[in-house]
């Protein structure tokens, strides 16, 4: 117990800095020690050794350090890769006020994955109150996926701004088709002013969630909210959002409710029915964004450097990137059987990746649901009623349009435009026309399983750890070592064989290590940089 006789070996130490990068709490940590000891009292240090050497050794970044090693390590990422993307821009003292970078696997992956982004800046990362804005799309499988990173001072226009034309420059001027935010005027702003073309949404969640808060005041609250979300989500039309908003505000007496008056003079840009026309990807909400900071916040704390997040950052790419290739691997080696005998089903079950398939599959079985009614046809366009069951009483009709000639079929709940999935309306009315297969444009490129994508030949950026060169030999030796307690353990008279040579090893390096601390000399015959590093 005596601070003089507790110590942290080489070993002990290389382990604490590997499980910090990893996320593993100090506590945790310390109990694998104890664990693999036999016993506290096996122990010559104590769980606040552990503490205290994470505080000193591997969190202890100056401002002026951390700022430094940031760009280092951006330099280093454009060594490794001349497809690394960065910029940084400035405050007059030099500090960073804004920061913007993408490792090339993600600018790869934007040609595939980059026709809609969720934008979110609502993680705070560490120490200095940067606020993170990450870029996520959504991959093949529907996974998230990072594409870019920012840091920011503030959230003012010319900053979103500046973010923006970054993108553009790295991007050789490509915007993307659709882009998700949460409810931020300076955004929406900065947004039409650098990519006009892109159609812009916000987070419907955030809005959602915000009715509590806005409303309580108000007499029946629960009711109202559980009204506007049948408004907002069972309108097929904008006429019938429209005549919805407007009895809905009668009937609760809101006309005159400031932030309703807003969110309705903005409707283009949160209602459904006014988005979904468009291709979103399966996205209505930055909770792909927010999956991103659940990953962060496993390992960054309120105390954590620039330089640990960028190394969070790192892992961050690694887990996505290793979370895609299991998920190709699958794609590649097994099969989803199919749930119908529908041959429209089977040809999904062939193109798409196993997720996709299994919404695919969701809408097929969804059709059970469905009673399909003629309502008007003429030289070979028809038009179906689709009752669609939902509940033990509520059934949601939608109007669904067949063109033989052209092979086309159309929903008005439009799910295949906003997510890319035929709805169950759709196959309910091609097996009413005894249609076996759909046509190539139903069946997307963006969720085949068969398409070669060049970003998965490209590794995501890693930074190797800067380490001193005495961790670096222990770390290799360790790892040489490894093979030959592993072969020795399988008896006893090879354990005692590696015993010996450790004890004639172990005499050899002390007798060369006695010799040293002598008198000894230096010329520059037998100089070398270890020699000089004991001078």
């Amino acid at each position: 117990m005596l601070k003089q006789h507790r110590e942290l070996s080489m070993s002990i130490r290389r382990t604490i800095e590997n499980n910090e990068e990893a996320g593993i709490r100090p506590s945790k940590t310390y109990q694998s020690f104890v664990a693999a000891a036999g016993g506290h009292r096996e122990l010559n240090f104590i769980k606040k050794d552990v503490r205290n050497y994470i505080t000193r050794e591997v969190r202890n970044v100056s401002e002026q350090e951390d700022a430094k090693e940031f760009g280092k390590y951006l330099l280093r990422m454009k060594e490794k890769n001349q497809n690394f993307f960065f910029e940084l821009q400035l405050e007059e003292d030099q500090s960073i006020k804004l920061a913007f970078w993408a490792d090339a696997r993600s600018r790869a992956a934007f040609e595939y994955f980059g026709d809609v982004i969720s934008f979110d800046t609502t993680y705070n990362t560490n120490r200095y109150n940067l606020v993170c804005g990450s870029f996520v799309g959504v991959n093949h499988h529907g996974q998230s996926t990072l594409l870019r990173c920012s840091l920011m001072k503030n959230e003012e226009i010319e900053s979103f701004k500046w973010l923006f034309q970054c993108w553009l420059r790295c991007m050789g001027g490509n915007a993307p088709k659709g882009f998700l935010t949460d409810q931020c005027a300076s955004m929406k702003r900065a947004l039409e002013a650098c990519m006009p073309t892109t159609i812009h949404r916000w987070c419907i969640w955030h809005i959602m969630k915000k009715i509590p808060s806005k409303l309580n005041g108000y007499k029946g609250h629960a009711d109202i909210e559980q009204e506007m979300s049948q408004v907002v989500w069972n309108s097929h039309s904008k006429d019938s959002f429209d005549r919805n908003w407007n009895d809905f505000l009668l009937n609760f007496g809101l006309a005159d409710n400031k932030w309703l008056s807003d969110l309705y003079e903005d409707r283009h840009i949160w209602v459904p029915i006014y988005l979904d026309h468009h291709f979103w990807a399966g996205m209505r909400s930055t909770q792909t964004s927010e999956s991103m900071h659940s990953f962060f916040n496993k390992y960054i704390t309120r105390n954590s450097s620039l330089i640990q997040f960028v190394k969070q950052y790192d892992n961050c790419l690694g887990s996505r990137e290793q979370a895609e290739r299991e998920s190709d691997a699958a794609d590649f080696h097994t099969v989803i059987p199919c749930a119908t005998k529908s041959s429209i089903e089977a040809q999904f079950q062939d193109a798409y990746t196993h997720q996709k398939f299994r919404e695919v599959q969701a809408q097929f079985r969804g059709k059970a649901n469905c009673i399909t009614r003629l309502t008007n046809s003429a030289l070979g366009y028809s038009v179906y009623e689709v009752g669609e069951q939902v509940s033990s009483s509520i059934f949601n009709k939608f109007v669904v349009t067949y063109d033989s000639v052209a092979a086309e079929v159309k929903c008005q709940c439009l799910l295949f435009e906003s997510r890319g999935i035929l709805c169950c309306h759709a196959p309910s009315v091609l097996s009413f026309e005894q249609v076996s297969q759909v046509s190539p444009r139903y069946i997307l490129e963006r969720w085949s399983k068969k398409v070669k994508r060049r970003h998965t030949h490209i590794k995501s950026s890693h930074d190797e750890p800067l380490m001193e060169p005495r961790s670096k030999r222990f770390d290799q030796l360790v790892f040489c070592s490894q093979n030959i307690c592993e072969f020795a353990s399988e008896s006893e008279e090879l354990t005692a064989i590696l015993h010996r040579a450790y004890d004639n090893v172990m005499a050899e390096m002390e007798s060369l290590k006695a010799k040293r601390k002598g008198t000894s000399s230096l010329s520059h015959e037998d100089s070398n940089l270890e020699s000089v590093n004991e001078l």
